[in-house]
């Protein structure tokens, strides 16, 4: 279990990277928090750094976009998934639960 940062320092809309390795991302897609790694399954981008709209994230460097509750690609031209992770808040700081085998959560 690693924490990110207090719950009320990842506002709606907003995400945080977190230095592991690999990079996790933790998005907070309108009150529910979602972790993935970091990096984009088609080029090396940080996701931390891309768009998001709703349970969507998009790459910020070709424009490739993953259901953050999945970890699946929605679009060209990422063809894998993202590793996703699970996500608790304990004391008002969210703590990702690291998976051990790729696309599931822990």
């Amino acid at each position: 279990m690693i924490p990110v940062c207090r719950l009320d320092d990842l506002p709606a809309g907003e995400s945080a990277r977190v230095d592991t390795t690999p990079p996790i991302a933790v998005f907070n897609a309108d009150g529910e928090l979602y972790a993935v790694d970091d990096t984009c399954t088609h080029q090396d981008a940080s996701l931390a750094e891309g768009w998001l709209e709703g349970c969507l994230v998009e790459c910020p460097l070709h424009a490739a976009s993953f259901d953050l509750r999945t970890g699946q690609p929605t679009c060209l031209p990422a063809r894998r998934a993202l590793r996703t992770h699970r996500v608790t808040v304990d004391d008002g700081v969210i703590h990702v639960h690291v998976a051990a085998e790729e696309g599931t959560a822990a």
